[in-house]
């Protein structure tokens, strides 16, 4: 028995005790949760019960943005050891699968990841892990900005798929955790600049600290009047949608470039059209985001390097005694708050 944060059902929330048995295969390293992020996919399980195909049907651990330090490693294990310090790529891919053997094991359908509908999640306090997908942190990487990795890895793939080049200019809709890491990933990538819309001026302002040349309050301006004054009327090489709003992605389409490229990253709750043709006549080039592949070493590096800090994005942390009511708080969040982190018991 370990005592975790358990999804009972849509809209109810347990701390309680709950059975879990991880035996520690060869290749396995069992860590100690030390930080914990709240995602928004966590919150719309709590909130609406499912996402898309994955249905909560019977209780459930939460939480998959994650750090630890190791307590014990398997007989195989070479390259960790007890006492170091890890973040966790979440989801496990069966290595024999077409998808994996093609690279993408991201889009396998076997692929297990923590809190998604049956896997449990890692709100507990351990937890056995596959030492392939288990990261050792450098020294100048704290375990609350370790537990970071994971959403930025989502925004660094997204960069990725883009094909950003050095100078190109781009938008992100959506200034919540998901933007403003795309932000962060945009620029690292090589963006000359990065416009940003909203409609929270809190979360705006803190976009303009990390690095945005412009911000749009979408509650009084306009996208893509925007847009063609600060590109001289060309408009923008990328569109990056992180909002999950189906009223912007139409209009993302208007803002990008002749050849630009719109990618889909926040995950809306219905489905979303746009105009076929319009995209056509641009000839826009559309990328769809589902997590990511092959990223989190990169992700620690930028972080290492300094050049990238996602501290600033934590706006609150509760204790693990709190998750209760840390989950209320990020379920109807504050003006300006962006990252809610749990803190594990050392």
């Amino acid at each position: 028995m370990v005592k975790a944060v358990v999804l009972e059902q849509k809209d109810k929330l347990s701390l309680r005790d709950i059975p879990v048995e991880e035996k520690l295969g060869r290749r396995d390293v069992r860590i100690a949760l030390r930080n914990v992020g709240i995602c928004g996919s966590d919150v719309h399980y709590y909130t609406h019960g499912k996402i898309g195909p994955f249905e909560v049907r019977a209780p459930m651990i939460l939480g998959h943005e994650a750090s630890g330090v190791i307590v014990e490693v398997g007989t195989d294990v070479t390259d960790l050891k007890e006492g170091d310090r890890v973040c966790m790529e979440p989801g496990v891919p069966d290595p024999t699968s077409k998808a994996s053997r093609l690279g993408i094991y991201n889009l396998d359908p076997a692929v297990r990841f923590w809190a998604t509908p049956p896997v449990h999640g890692v709100l507990r306090p351990t937890v056995v892990h596959p030492a392939d997908f288990t990261f050792k942190l450098p020294d100048n990487v704290s375990l609350k900005a370790a537990a970071m990795v994971e959403p930025l890895a989502t925004g660094v793939h997204g960069a990725t798929k883009a094909g950003i080049k050095p100078g190109d200019i781009a938008v992100v809709t959506g200034a919540g955790p998901i933007g403003l890491v795309t932000l962060l990933a945009a620029r690292a990538a090589g963006c000359a600049r990065v416009i940003v819309s909203d409609v929270d001026e809190a979360k705006l302002e803190l976009a303009k600290q990390l690095g945005a040349a412009v911000t749009v309050d979408a509650r009084v301006q306009n996208l893509v009047d925007v847009v063609k004054r600060e590109t001289d009327g060309w408009g923008v090489d990328v569109a990056f949608e992180c909002s999950g709003n189906q009223k912007v992605a139409p209009t993302l389409f208007d803002a990008i470039c002749p050849g630009g490229r719109v990618v889909f990253i926040g995950m809306p709750v219905a489905p979303i059209s746009y105009d076929v043709t319009h995209a056509a006549i641009k000839e826009a080039r559309v990328e769809h985001i589902f997590r990511y592949a092959h990223v989190f070493p990169r992700c620690v590096a930028m972080l290492a390097s300094g050049d990238i800090d996602v501290t600033p994005l934590i706006t609150r942390t509760f204790g693990f005694e709190d998750s209760i009511r840390a989950f209320e708080f990020a379920t109807k969040p504050p003006t300006g708050s962006v990252k809610v982190q749990i803190e594990m018991p050392s």
